[in-house]
């Protein structure tokens, strides 16, 4: 291949190699914004130091993100285009079962209660400090209580301590959490002060923040400043187009403003592009919306599909919702027949039971058992909603129900063809690769 004048082979291996790095640079800080020149992300974290300085305008340019880096952290302060996106939440890191309000508050607790703690905490004091907080009559009004007088809520605790190890905020000097949750030990943390400082991600601190009801303090933390001409109106639009394109798994047309509609039909490829040079991913554009879709698959939180029982489940699930009627799926006869089909969760509660006679042999043994359809199905309809796949709903009697979005028909298969020897094979149907997942 020619190269362009006064270029030498060296020069041009030199320079691929340099984008290379930055890309992996950038990817590194998309899926872990806050990497720490210690532990498993050191590289990682050496990475970006180096391409600091171009990765910095990019992201303020693009996205408004902010990018800070000193001697021990790197961190980018994301903001997620959708604030009151609930798919993909906090999770234990032992168990992968999801936070609830309980859990998030005592992160809050925690939190608070180490920035006032010395350079070393125990387990035990900390969760003293906890305590106090909860006693907080506002929390009590909320029906959030803590006590520590049950094993679920020091299991609860663990859980929070486990995520902030794994965060970066807390390290592990002695002892052992699962001690602690049996009442039989304690444990000793080193409290990772430059990790700390730069966890919060947002515009405004929440103390400065002073409205009431809870939408509305989530929408000023995350708020820009108000933007009042037409040059900033569209850079917030691109800001907000590129977080989506970026950090959700499907982009679609029908859920944009008019505005940022508009804008996209007419920016699309400068937006798109500059993501692709920067990331490698690649936008699939479809006649719904768009998909930046990651080649080497690591630009992601929840795969599709997947091994095992759970990611077999929401394969089949999958392929059946996007055949649709035609594959025995039975949907609420009193929706609107001109959108997309509503299915009870019972339907598939049901759809399970048979696939568990098909390929139960295959499957983990409890998986098979009766009852255990309701988690299976759960399973698999969170880890769609997360994709962009699925939405929730409920049926015309109220029952909980899904409606399978566009990106979907992805997963669609045609039916079998026989082809005589010597044929020529017709092409793919469908590709069985995901869009990336969020990455908050």
């Amino acid at each position: 291949m020619s190269r362009p004048p006064g270029t030498t082979a060296l020069g041009s291996a030199l320079d691929e190699d340099r984008r290379v790095k930055r890309r992996r640079a950038a990817r590194a800080l998309l899926r872990t914004p806050l990497l720490r020149a210690r532990g498993d992300g050191g590289e990682e974290f050496r990475l970006v130091q180096q391409f600091a300085a171009e990765l910095r305008p990019w992201f303020e340019r693009n996205t408004g993100w902010r990018l800070y880096v000193d001697a021990e952290v790197a961190r980018l302060y994301k903001v997620p285009a959708d604030s009151r996106s609930a798919t993909h939440p906090a999770r234990d890191p032992r168990t992968k079962l999801p936070f609830g309000a309980r859990r998030y508050v005592l992160v809050c607790l925690a939190l608070a209660a180490l920035e006032r703690s010395d350079h070393q905490i125990a387990l035990g004091r900390l969760a003293g400090q906890i305590v106090i907080g909860a006693a907080d009559p506002a929390l009590g009004a909320a029906g959030v209580e803590f006590t520590l007088e049950n094993r679920e809520e020091r299991a609860d605790l663990v859980a929070v301590v486990r995520l902030l190890i794994r965060l970066g905020v807390l390290t592990l000097v002695a002892g052992d959490e699962e001690a602690y949750l049996k009442a039989t030990g304690d444990a000793l943390y080193d409290v990772e002060r430059r990790v700390l400082a730069g966890l919060l991600s947002s515009r405004q601190g929440p103390s400065t923040i002073f409205a009431t009801a809870f939408e509305d303090r989530l929408a000023a933390l995350a708020d820009d400043s108000v933007l009042d001409n037409d040059d900033l109106r569209n850079q917030r639009i691109r800001h907000h187009l590129t977080r989506a394109l970026l950090d959700d798994p499907v982009l679609y047309y029908a859920d944009l403003p008019d505005a940022e509609l508009a804008y996209l039909q007419k920016q699309r490829p400068h937006i798109t592009g500059a993501i692709t040079e920067l990331t490698g991913l690649v936008a699939e554009v479809r006649a719904e919306g768009i998909a930046m879709v990651d080649p080497d698959d690591e630009l992601t939180d929840v795969k599709m599909p997947d091994t095992g029982t759970d990611g077999h489940v929401t394969l089949l699930l999958a392929e059946r919702l996007a055949a649709g009627t035609g594959a025995g799926i039975d949907t609420d006869p009193a929706a609107d027949p001109e959108s997309a089909p509503i299915v009870p969760l019972a339907q598939l509660h049901a759809l399970v039971r048979e696939f568990a006679r098909e390929h139960g042999g295959y499957w983990r043994k409890a998986a098979t058992e009766p009852g255990a359809e309701p988690e299976l199905v759960e399973q698999a309809v969170g880890r769609l909603t997360a994709l962009g796949l699925l939405a929730r709903t409920h049926d015309h009697e109220g029952a909980p129900a899904v409606v399978a979005l566009p990106a979907l028909a992805r997963y669609a298969v045609g039916q079998t063809v026989l082809l005589e020897p010597g044929a020529r094979a017709p092409g793919p149907r469908t590709r069985r690769t995901a869009p990336k997942g969020s990455r908050r």
